[in-house]
């Protein structure tokens, strides 16, 4: 009777020992073997385009690049926070409003600057069908691999959870397609950039709401 109590206990403890792996590398894992997905599309899709070192000069041309991934960024951050149960968005929200911010700031900038095309011609730009598809359709590996991370947590608000994710994809996928893009106006970017992460993050919610349960 001895034995068999030490060796149930030792079975107990060799069960115990097992940790699961923290969500943040889970969550690193899945991006890192999603995004090779995304850069496929990209390349196979559009390209970088053909002026980009003579662009890298344009303050505007960098905006987007300072924007995109600050949005990135902040998904992942509040990702992280809200992979835990119980916890407010409140802690982590106020970084959105940095890629807003710097939106913001371009917008103020290009506005002193002497322009050769009207507003519109620089709000509507010419690859506003291609952004509102390229942008969506990258982000959607990075999307499930972000839910995919996530649900080695435990999220308590899957919608909002998935929803950020949405945002942190859009925001991966939009920094790929910055490099394609020819048009540098804040205003285009403000438009376009944020109507296809809009539509991410509404099929991330739902996605959320879907498979992040527990």
């Amino acid at each position: 009777m001895r034995m068999d109590t030490d060796q149930l206990i030792r079975t107990l403890a060799a069960d115990n020992s097992y940790r699961p792996r923290p969500v943040g590398f889970v969550l690193a894992l899945m991006l890192l073997a999603a995004a090779p997905v995304s850069l496929l599309m990209f390349f196979s899709m559009l390209g970088v385009r053909p002026d980009v070192m003579t662009a890298m000069h344009n303050p505007l041309f960098d905006l987007k690049f300072a924007v995109t991934l600050a949005l990135a960024a902040a998904g992942i951050a509040a990702s992280l926070h809200l992979s835990r149960p119980e916890v407010p968005l409140a802690g982590f929200g106020w970084l959105f409003v940095i890629p807003a911010g710097l939106l913001a700031a371009g917008i103020a900038g290009e506005a002193m600057m002497p322009q050769r095309l009207p507003m519109m011609t620089r709000l509507v730009g010419s690859n506003s069908r291609v952004c509102m598809t390229a942008i969506p359709l990258m982000s959607l590996p990075l999307l499930a691999a972000s839910i995919l991370g996530l649900r080695h947590g435990a999220p308590t608000r899957p919608a909002l959870a998935g929803a950020v994710a949405g945002l942190m994809s859009a925001g991966l996928a939009a920094t790929f397609y910055a490099s394609h893009c020819t048009d540098d106006s804040p205003l285009f970017v403000t438009t376009w950039y944020t109507l296809a992460t809009a539509l991410v993050t509404t099929i991330g919610a739902l996605a959320g709401s879907r498979f992040l349960r527990f």
